[in-house]
Parts: structure tokens; sequence; C-alpha cells
């Protein structure tokens, strides 16, 4: 079990940025994945980013090609910390963001087997 707390979300202007972080704790594997979904007012849930907790090679990083060039993740095994950089940002980005752990490698979110609270990103034009 994987208990997951979100952090960073906020109002910002298209154009900026915001730095997302989702903060592990319990067991983890070297096959846990950290993802990155949102979900949108009146839409459904959908894949952001998700990332290994152990990153070998450049595949075990993956992104939509709806932020891919635009959102970075990362993973600070140390702190047991997932982070989500999120620039370049759009009115069509305006979510709750959510982090969650899952086993890799997956996109899906029926994967994921634990989520953290969620943060409000929204983004003003």
């Amino acid at each position: 079990q994987v208990q997951l707390v979100e952090s960073g979300g906020g109002l910002v202007q298209a154009g900026g940025s915001l730095r997302l972080s989702c903060a592990a704790s319990g067991r983890t594997s070297s096959r846990s994945a950290m993802g990155w979904f949102r979900q949108a007012p009146g839409k459904e849930r959908e894949f952001v980013a998700a990332i290994g907790w152990t990153v070998w090679t450049g595949d075990s990083v993956v992104y939509a090609d709806s932020v891919k060039g635009r959102f970075t993740i990362s993973i600070d095994n140390a702190k047991n910390t997932v982070y989500l950089q999120i620039s370049s940002l759009k009115p069509e980005d305006t979510a709750i963001y959510y982090c969650a752990h899952g086993t890799w490698p997956t996109t899906a979110a029926r994967d994921y087997d634990s989520w953290a609270q969620g943060t409000q990103v929204t983004v003003s034009s």
C-alpha cells in the first residue's frame, strides 16, 4: 500500500508554469510506476505522464501527446517524491491533477492502485 499526498497546484496565467509534487509513503518496488492524470470539469480522467520508480532507460518515461514537450515528470528517490513540472500552460490544461501509484509499465488509470487527493490547476487566459 502506497499513500500519496499532493501539493503545488494553483492559479497561473497562460504560458506560465507550476511544479506539482507527490510525496509517497509505504511500500514501493523497482516495478512501481508513478503516474499523473488529470480530470477537467465534465470530462473523463485522462493520462498525462508516467515514470518508473527506478529509471533505467528512456522508455521508462512516457507522456501524453497533448503535453509532450511542455510537461516533465521526474522522481527524487531519496525524498520519495514525484514531480510534474507543467509549463507553457494553456487554459485547456485546467483540471484537477492526480498522482497515482501502479505497476510499470502502464498508462491506464485502471492499472493504478493508489491515488492522491488531487490538486487543482487553473490556467487563466
